[in-house]
């Protein structure tokens, strides 16, 4: 997930509002605090040792999450607006810069693990040096949505945001590669719940808008706003299940190339893949699901919860084991434009998605729970331009070899989710909270002469 880029004139290129904050909506200085208190209190049950390790090249430390966002402030507003601000280390640019080649030169991802310099406890007194400059900066800019700093701040919390869940993915693949398996935080008491029945959501052919309408805060990959023409589809109401998943490996799902992608098969085959990752066989042969909340066993209410965990690869297999496809991005966003955001996300704190229960939504766990692979892939939308500057690399050097997913995760922050918003991943990533939701064509009657 990526940070909007910057136009040539030095503001954020995002799709924003100029207007001023509405009444009662939370102060920039208090949106500034929330954001950057959540992401410390995600760390209250980790222990120091938690915070250093990288159990593979696409996980990051806690650390250096908690200090690349604070680099992120530092190095895109604080060093635009702030004349008399000074890092506590100039080094820390090296160390905590990610991906963006025009900031500077920057320290490999794969070894992100091997830094024990600068500890935790430096690393906290770096966010809280960052937060006392932006704290001054903020009080400065007042609420003033025109100033130039204001769209660089709200950039900065969302690429925090994004930062949240990538920290409670990459903890998790932490705590599993470790094995006693520890426990992240243990679960809220709920009533297990059996999932609704799957049905089929019928929606007309014609011509509809897609992208950022021009209303709030998003990134650049969202726009420009275009019309498409879709086809008359189906899509299930809700995503698939456990249980369902399970049918698909009963029926030899992973060993049956016809179902697969040719790529996807040489994929499970080199990782030995035969389940969703954090599935294994117990003991008594019975699978179980490794979870922020500890291990447990498949079988029961479990059976009811969203299938998590699973690549674009075993996604586009498992829809054509069911007879079904994936659906579009442009069908994903036309079906849920409208619709309530409501599920189950970070704030939730179960950190691992629901059953369906139903809601106000005409579809079920259209936002939260699991990010839903689409078949689409992560291009620019026509009249798309990636902007210059540092900033602007992110997204558009990244349309290639990515493929678009949908809605939100137990891991995603509510206010982070919207129906334009454009997640994007390698067709072989499995850490991430990802999961599957079914499309289908229209059949011949309803499609007419």
């Amino acid at each position: 997930m990526s940070p909007a880029p910057l136009s040539n004139s030095g503001a954020p290129a995002t799709r924003t509002s100029p207007a001023r904050r509405e009444a009662g909506s939370p102060s920039l200085l208090t949106r500034y605090e929330d954001v950057r208190t959540q992401t410390e209190r995600l760390c209250a049950s980790l222990e120091v040792e938690d915070y250093v390790v990288s159990s593979m090249p696409d996980v990051s430390p806690t650390k250096w999450h908690l200090a690349h966002t604070s680099w992120f402030f530092e190095t895109f507003v604080l060093a635009a607006f702030d004349a008399a601000y000074r890092s506590p280390d100039s080094r820390y640019a090296y160390l905590f810069n990610s991906y963006y080649v025009q900031a500077g030169e920057r320290h490999c991802r794969a070894k992100r693990g091997l830094v024990t310099r600068p500890t935790v406890r430096d690393v906290y007194a770096y966010r809280a040096h960052v937060d006392d400059a932006m704290t001054r900066l903020i009080r400065l800019v007042a609420d003033d949505a025109a100033h130039p700093a204001a769209q660089l701040i709200e950039l900065g919390l969302q690429h925090e945001q994004q930062h949240q869940e990538l920290l409670l993915t990459d903890i998790k693949h932490v705590l599993w590669t470790n094995p006693l398996r520890p426990i992240y935080r243990a679960a809220v008491t709920e009533t297990a719940a059996q999932s609704r029945p799957m049905r089929w959501l019928d929606f007309d052919s014609g011509v509809r808008f897609i992208g950022h309408d021009g209303d709030g805060f998003a990134f650049d990959n969202e726009g420009p706003r275009h019309r498409v023409f879709l086809e008359a589809y189906r899509l299930a109401s809700r995503l698939v299940t456990n249980g369902e998943y399970l049918a698909f490996i009963e029926d030899r799902g992973y060993r049956r190339p016809e179902l697969w992608l040719s790529a996807g098969l040489a994929a499970a085959q080199e990782g030995q893949w035969q389940a969703p990752l954090y599935w294994e066989r117990d003991a008594n042969g019975r699978w179980t699901e490794f979870t922020l909340a500890g291990t447990r066993v498949l079988n029961g209410a479990a059976l009811s919860d969203p299938v998590v965990h699973v690549s674009y690869y075993e996604a586009d297999a498992f829809a054509r084991w069911a007879g079904r496809r994936l659906p579009t991005e442009f069908e994903w966003e036309a079906a849920g434009s409208g619709q309530p955001i409501e599920g189950s996300f970070v704030e939730s704190e179960s950190f691992h998605p629901r059953a369906a229960v139903g809601g106000r939504s005409t579809i079920d766990q259209l936002y939260g729970d699991t990010w839903q692979w689409t078949q689409s892939a992560y291009v620019g939308y026509p009249n798309f331009r990636a902007a210059r500057g540092a900033v602007g690399e992110y997204n558009g050097k990244w349309m290639a070899d990515q493929w678009v997913l949908r809605g939100a995760s137990c891991a995603t922050p509510r206010s982070h989710a919207r129906a334009t918003y454009r997640n994007f991943f390698p067709s072989e990533a499995r850490w991430q909270f990802t999961g599957i939701r079914l499309a289908d064509g229209a059949t011949d009657a309803e499609m007419g002469p």
